[in-house]
């Protein structure tokens, strides 16, 4: 089989079945619930005690507040049909024109976007700037 033919039917199926699951709606961003957001922290961290859970207007991010001081802030977000967690701890976030940007301090997810309202935007910056500079107590070992 020619080259050519063999591309053009690889490319083409795979803009066929990228075309089918956005048309199923699989391609959306997860929509979470409060409880689904804890879910989702939970199933990573384990060991962790939620606080308090602050969700995202449109439901595709939560601000998790832990009882650890060692790590006391976290985050829940969508990520496609899936969520992804991660501690603030060492993050640096800074405004976006709609909303927030996190880079974090981990090669496998360096960075987010959250798009959150002005009001939302202001909300959270304070709680992971306040988080930042709380004194942490030392990690037993």
């Amino acid at each position: 089989m020619p080259l050519e033919l063999l591309l053009t039917l690889v490319i083409g199926g795979i803009t066929a079945i990228a075309v089918v699951l956005h048309l199923t709606g699989r391609s959306s961003q997860k929509v979470m619930t409060a409880a689904q957001a804890r879910e989702a922290w939970l199933r990573q961290f384990p060991e962790n005690h939620i606080a308090q859970l602050t969700l995202a207007e449109d439901g595709h991010a939560a601000l998790v507040q832990l009882e650890d001081d060692t790590a006391p802030l976290g985050l829940v977000w969508s990520f496609g049909a899936d969520t992804v967690a991660r501690s603030l701890h060492d993050t640096k976030a800074t405004r976006a024109k709609h909303g927030l940007h996190l880079r974090f301090a981990d090669f496998s997810a360096p960075q987010v976007l959250l798009r959150l309202s002005a009001a939302e935007t202001d909300a959270w910056l304070r709680q992971i700037v306040g988080a930042d500079a709380r004194p942490r107590a030392p990690k037993e070992t």
